[in-house]
């Protein structure tokens, strides 16, 4: 099998974190970017033969992947291998899911797998993907598509899918307004979550009639549409997914969509508590990244309550709660960190109070500043959402690690 994961979004409504950065490489929980999720699943799977297809602003994910994803390539079928833009047929940028696999036939040609596995680098979950490979082997299917049950007053903010008894594809609308039940569960409706297993044959047949017309290029909205009344096309519960090491308290068939700053901090949040949602330990299926060469956060005097500390972080007497502090983080003397999200290698004054904020990477808040406080001044200096969460940009690099 061949792992194809669609790693070039440019992650507008995640701005300012994506200024600087596609959606991909954003950091997430300390220590990971979010690449590192669906990486992370494909390995813990056992699948080795992996193509990341980069575009918008990736030279941030370009050095992650480098630093954190060698797999060594002396062995034979081990490796992850940046795609950019090919361009083979014209001066092209990838343009859509869809079109990114098609500029890159020629790897699928040659690797000539069974199957290609398709997956989005934009969520935060675990997924044993094996299940769902042996799941479309076992229905004898052309094509699957990953799908989550979301509650029927939600689903319209999805591309839906419609399936008969035994699971086959029999509709796919995009955002509908009436979203059609999950069989047997009027309260549900299957989400497409943007994950597909092909057959090779079908893949590369239905890629190459796509690009010889006017469409989006795009797997949800043109490819699956059009295969599914011909096409033997079955939908894969995720909720019934089994990943080894999940705790009883996390939340079964936990994904979320980080595509929004008020996703991505309600994610951060999910992971604290003594029984979080979504617990990142998990030694039976870790998230993978890169090793930092720094040691272990120091406490020197303070109190820090229901919060992750990363790597060589240095908490100097200062209060944090239920927060999530990023790796070279320093905090001084007197300083409060409350319900938020400080980035790598950020430097907290003594005396400030950050409320509900997410900090990103190498930003010094000066002594006595208020952040999270006063909604209005904030939003002169930063970007604010509808909920409060204030996010301040990446700042310059202050050095190289």
């Amino acid at each position: 099998m061949l792992g194809m994961v669609l790693a070039g979004g440019r992650g507008e409504r995640l701005f300012p974190l994506t200024r600087d950065r596609s959606k991909p490489s954003v950091p997430f929980g300390g220590k990971y970017r979010i690449v590192d999720f669906v990486l992370s699943n494909f390995i813990n799977s056992g699948i080795y033969s992996i193509y990341v297809l980069v575009q918008y602003k990736s030279q941030s994910l370009i050095e992650h992947l480098r630093a954190a994803w060698r797999l060594g390539g002396r062995i034979k079928g081990h490796f992850i291998t940046i795609a950019p833009p090919q361009m083979r047929r014209g001066e092209v940028w990838y343009r859509g899911t869809a079109d990114a696999v098609y500029q890159n036939l020629h790897a699928i040609r040659n690797f000539d797998p069974e199957l290609v596995v398709v997956f989005g680098a934009d969520h935060i979950y675990r997924m044993d993907i094996a299940q769902m490979m042996d799941f479309h082997q076992e229905r004898k299917a052309d094509v699957t598509v990953a799908a989550i049950p979301v509650p029927i007053e939600s689903a319209s903010r999805f591309g839906i899918i419609k399936i008969n008894k035994e699971g086959r594809v029999v509709g796919f609308l995009e955002k509908p307004k009436e979203p059609p039940p999950m069989p047997g569960n009027p309260k549900f409706a299957y989400a497409s979550m943007g994950n597909y297993i092909f057959n090779k044959g079908i893949l590369m047949e239905t890629l190459l009639h796509d690009a010889k017309r006017h469409s989006e290029h795009d797997f949800g909205r043109t490819i699956i549409p059009e295969l599914f009344p011909e096409g033997r096309v079955f939908a894969y519960d995720f909720s019934r997914n089994e990943v080894p090491g999940l705790k009883p308290y996390e939340e079964p068939g936990y994904w979320r969509d980080v595509g929004s700053i008020q996703a991505y901090y309600d994610a951060h949040m999910d992971l604290l508590g003594e029984q979080p949602r979504f617990d990142l330990n998990n030694l039976e299926w870790p998230i993978l990244s890169d090793a930092v060469n720094a040691p272990a956060a120091r406490i020197l005097g303070g109190e820090v309550t229901d919060s992750f500390i990363g790597e060589g972080s240095v908490v100097k007497g200062a209060k944090v709660t239920r927060s999530i502090i990023g790796r070279g983080v320093e905090i001084d003397a007197g300083a409060e960190v409350d319900d938020s999200i400080l980035i790598d290698f950020c430097k907290i004054g003594s005396g400030s109070r950050i409320k509900r904020a997410i900090v990103d990477r190498f930003n010094l808040i000066k002594s006595g500043e208020r952040i999270g406080y006063d909604l209005e001044q904030d939003k002169q200096r930063f970007t604010v959402n509808n909920k409060g969460v204030v996010t301040i940009p990446r700042a310059t690099t202050r050095f190289f690690y």
